[in-house]
């Protein structure tokens, strides 16, 4: 049901984008795994498929190496309509919480993005740059003193505390949370209700300038 492009549907992400947002959420859930396997002893079975738990911290470390130009290339691409808030129409939107805990009859239109959405997107840059830089350290811990070492798990725990529901909620809103929103994920495109529902701004704005692309079917 996801891989199908339906007549009139809209594009909304490139193939590029498309790839960036796996390599991305390949990257960072494997470094959650693999960092719980280390972290809690309950989850140390996740080393067993790696033959223990010192080839399950080799694996850790390298990914968190590829990690590093999946969250560089993100900023840079999605920096300008996910890193900055439309004032005061976003302020309004998280005042009522989206629409998503309680019934809102008159929601303020939004962008490519809602306010929800860039919240995800600045909490992912700024921890996960926490990450990098804590996790080299721990990696090098060479030439630096234990105490800011000491730090630098505590530091790395904490992100993964903080990161991890925004992980959840933006996986269940990406798939059965709101209905449409999985096809986007795998083909880039989504029906004209969705936008009308997620991203009217966005929408008619693409329409005005004459730059919305609709699957044909041919």
């Amino acid at each position: 049901m996801f891989l199908i492009i339906n007549k009139g549907d809209i594009k909304i992400s490139t193939t590029f984008e498309k790839l960036l947002h796996w390599y991305l959420a390949i990257t960072c859930l494997m470094l959650i795994c693999s960092g719980l396997g280390m972290m809690f002893h309950s989850f140390n079975f996740i080393a067993a498929p790696f033959g223990g738990l010192k080839n399950l911290k080799l694996v850790h470390n390298y990914t968190g190496v590829a990690f590093i130009p999946a969250l560089l290339l993100t900023a840079i691409t999605w920096w300008k309509e996910a890193g900055t808030f439309d004032l005061p129409d976003d302020i309004e939107w998280i005042k009522k919480c989206g629409g998503y805990l309680w019934k809102v009859e008159e929601l303020p239109e939004t962008g490519k993005y809602n306010p929800g959405q860039k919240t995800f997107f600045l909490t992912v840059i700024f921890i996960g740059l926490l990450m990098i830089v804590s996790g080299f350290l721990m990696w090098n811990p060479e030439g630096y003193s234990k105490e800011l070492i000491n730090w630098m798990y505590a530091l790395h725990a904490c992100g993964i505390v903080f990161l991890l529901p925004f992980i959840v909620v933006h996986i269940y809103l990406g798939t059965v949370g709101v209905p449409g929103s999985g096809a986007l994920v795998f083909t880039g495109y989504t029906s004209r209700a969705w936008c009308l529902s997620q991203c009217p701004k966005w929408l008619r704005k693409k329409e005005e300038d004459g730059t919305l692309e609709v699957f044909t079917g041919e």
